[in-house]
């Protein structure tokens, strides 16, 4: 469905809405009644736009979520250039999810729409995603002698993800991110020790 840019600004103001209504207190189970109200859209409006009803809405909130799992990191994520430059990635992954809190309205949208066509192939392309700027920061830092040539940087990124996804899994449980930040110390620590190590 082709729209204007007017219809594409209103597509775009629901699922923000919808999004900001997941990051909210309120949300157990999300429906279309809950998303009209806080959105001021109506039920007509809301089909003219999302014509696969719930479930095709939720994706693209689930998308959008996603793309803000990326731009939050930035403009650090793409700047893995020094160890001051991953300090600040560090701070701003952990500053990202202490504001997020123990709700994540990724994970929620994937709780309601997981058997979704589509919805697997948004959190692999996530995690794909960051998986491969973290590794072309290894990398960048290995091209400046900074890390040991020999680690593998597609491990050792995948290291990352898998840790950070474990620590937000922990700060669900607890509401804590010393999880959280415990794996991405190490990891960043693990990086520079074999580096020395090496020499």
């Amino acid at each position: 469905m082709a729209l204007t840019a007017k219809g594409r600004a209103t597509r775009q103001r629901i699922i923000e809405g919808a999004s900001a209504h997941l990051r909210s207190d309120e949300p157990g189970t999300v429906t279309l009644d809950d998303i009209r109200e806080v959105t001021g859209t109506s039920k007509g409006q809301l089909f003219h736009y999302f014509p696969g009803g719930k479930e095709e809405l939720l994706l693209a909130v689930a998308r959008f979520e996603a793309e803000r799992v990326i731009s939050d990191q930035q403009p650090h994520l793409d700047a893995l250039t020094s160890w001051s430059a991953w300090a600040r990635w560090r701070d701003a992954v952990v500053a990202r999810y202490r504001a997020q809190g123990a709700r994540c309205p990724l994970a929620t949208l994937m709780d309601q729409v997981g058997s979704t066509p589509g919805a697997a192939e948004v959190a692999e392309s996530l995690l794909a995603r960051w998986q491969r700027l973290i590794r072309q920061g290894i990398a960048t830092m290995q091209a400046g002698d900074l890390i040991d040539p020999a680690i593998d940087a597609d491990r050792a990124a995948a290291a990352f993800v898998g840790g950070i996804q474990g620590g937000v899994q922990m700060l669900r449980s607890t509401g804590s991110t010393t999880h959280l930040e415990a794996v991405l110390d190490i990891l960043i620590d693990y990086l520079k020790a074999q580096h020395s190590a090496g020499r």
